[in-house]
């Protein structure tokens, strides 16, 4: 994605900051190259010039890219401090699944975080039919993700936009990362005041659509979505629009993984259809999602 040129003036929309040239500096490392753009952040390679450490910095964007009020509505002292908070917090979170944060807080207008630089690519290339990783292998970094939830969910913490874009995959080790722990937490206070929906809607439970407030049931949710595309190429609702889509999982019209995938074990679509059941209270927990996907038949411990 390119940087933005100045706001069009017929939505009062802030532009996009430009992206940091290499080898300037910012926040105390050095930019190396840019990694990649978002609709709301951007991450660079970059070095610690003390230790010539690489690491990963993803700077947001310092307003709201969807605000139409003026940029204090979407910007005050109080969610640039709550951001400054979190990424502290987000440094006790260590765990081999979880990408480590080195650091973070607010340069300028700008909240970032600097985080581990990890291998590999994220998961949204073998969502498709023709890219799906073998079946076991599913299991094995479904069953790690679990781990790094429950992980992380008895230290108070839920990643709220769980999806195969938030998990690096490194197919050398096998090893899979959740990354984007926080970020959106983090930056609640600023989007729910412009009626944005925080998350992304084919993952997010039901009761987070209907306004409820994400958990830790509406994480397994998600990690539910997430292994049914990685398994079914599909996701487990249809929908040609988002608005059908919204449809379907309101209607609970869930397709079911034994007709798209009737070689897979039927302990297998049980566990997942537990997993995005409509009521939270009858999905497991994290912790009792990666057990259960540990003993089913075939996966790679």
């Amino acid at each position: 994605m390119n940087a933005s040129g100045p706001g069009d003036g017929s939505t009062g929309r802030p532009p996009r900051a430009a992206a940091l040239a290499p080898g300037a500096a910012f926040a105390g490392v050095r930019i190396e190259r840019l990694l990649a753009r978002g609709s709301s952040a951007t991450l660079y390679v970059a070095v610690e010039p003390r230790s010539t450490q690489r690491v990963a910095l993803k700077v947001l964007d310092a307003c709201d890219a969807d605000a139409d009020a003026d940029a204090d509505a979407a910007c005050d002292d109080a969610v640039m401090s709550s951001f400054a908070r979190e990424a502290q917090a987000l440094q006790r979170l260590r765990h081999p699944s979880i990408v480590e944060v080195l650091g973070g807080g607010i340069e300028g207008a700008h909240p970032y975080l600097v985080m581990a630089l990890l291998p590999g690519t994220d998961l949204r290339r073998y969502a498709a039919p023709a890219r799906r990783l073998p079946e076991p292998l599913v299991l094995k970094l479904g069953a790690d993700v679990a781990d790094a939830l429950a992980h992380a969910h008895a230290m108070g913490f839920v990643h709220r936009d769980l999806k195969p874009a938030n998990l690096v995959f490194d197919a050398a080790t096998r090893r899979v990362w959740i990354t984007d722990f926080g970020v959106a937490r983090a930056l609640d206070a600023a989007r729910t005041r412009t009626g944005v929906l925080l998350g992304t809607p084919a993952f997010m439970a039901p009761e987070q659509l209907a306004g409820g407030a994400p958990s830790a049931a509406g994480d397994v949710y998600a990690l539910g979505v997430t292994l049914f595309q990685l398994l079914a190429g599909t996701l487990p609702y249809a929908g040609e629009t988002m608005g059908a889509l919204l449809r379907a999982m309101a209607q609970g019209a869930t397709r079911a993984l034994a007709e798209l995938r009737p070689d897979l074990p039927p302990a297998l679509a049980d566990l997942l259809a537990r997993a995005l059941s409509r009521e939270a209270s009858q999905r497991p927990t994290a912790a009792e999602f990666a057990l259960h996907l540990r003993r089913l038949p075939g996966t790679v411990v």
